[in-house]
């Protein structure tokens, strides 16, 4: 059997070499690299079976990383970071991610993971959800496209990637802090106008009644919550 390769990204030097170093004697070919900018560059050429990314790096941060491989590629990744929040945690595993450990951590739990990941990759079952069926919508993220009722809805990449995000955390509340960023990949600007014109014009297209929504409902004071089941207000 081959070496399985991975593709090691963290701006930290010493968990860079440590981790690098722990990796290559268990049998893995590993490339480090110290920015999300080096990972893009090298990834067609060295070709990994699994990426590593730290989320915080100084060029291009990790999500922005996994956002660009997911458009062409579903090579398993784990997210590593300093930063246990779990908006954090539900933004990684909504791009695409396959896990998410916190620093620090030991290299041990790692390699299990790593390993777990490989396991599941072989069988055919580690690919990234595609497509959501939720009530009378069909939302194909590979193609970009949504149906209700059999319908075409016509979005916008932002109304796209939004409606996304709500539908594969169904049920759950996003903060407004996490949409913006996921949506405008900034960090949380108080002025949160934006935000609530891309809910409205979203709104205008998959609500039958936007000014009564049934699916995308506000929690005052903290974000939007897709519900799963229709409910009339």
């Amino acid at each position: 059997m081959n070496p399985k390769k991975i593709l090691l990204a963290d701006d930290d030097v010493k968990i860079l070499k440590a981790v690098n170093g722990y990796l290559t004697r268990k049998g893995f070919i590993l490339m480090a690299v110290d920015c999300g900018r080096k990972v893009l560059d090298n990834f067609l050429g060295f070709q990994p079976d699994l990426v590593i990314l730290d989320i915080t790096m100084p060029d291009i941060g990790g999500f922005e990383v996994c956002r660009k491989i997911r458009e062409t590629n579903d090579v398993p990744v784990i997210f590593i970071s300093a930063k246990g929040d779990i908006n954090d945690k539900i933004l990684g595993f909504t791009l695409g991610s396959d896990d998410y450990l916190t620093k620090p951590f030991f290299n041990d739990e790692l390699l299990l993971r790593i390993k777990a990941i490989l396991k599941r990759t072989a069988k055919g079952t580690a690919a990234p959800q595609n497509v959501i069926t939720i009530s009378d919508f069909i939302i194909d993220r590979a193609a970009r496209s949504v149906a209700k009722g059999g319908r075409r809805l016509e979005l916008t990449l932002k109304e796209f990637n939004l409606l996304w995000l709500l539908a594969a955390n169904r049920d759950q509340v996003l903060t407004r802090e996490l949409l913006i960023q996921h949506i405008w990949e900034t960090d949380y600007n108080e002025d949160q106008g934006v935000l609530n014109a891309l809910i409205k014009r979203l709104r205008e297209k998959v609500e039958d009644d936007p000014a009564n929504p049934c699916y995308i409902k506000t929690v005052r004071g903290v974000g939007y919550r897709f519900n799963q089941i229709r409910e009339n207000r």
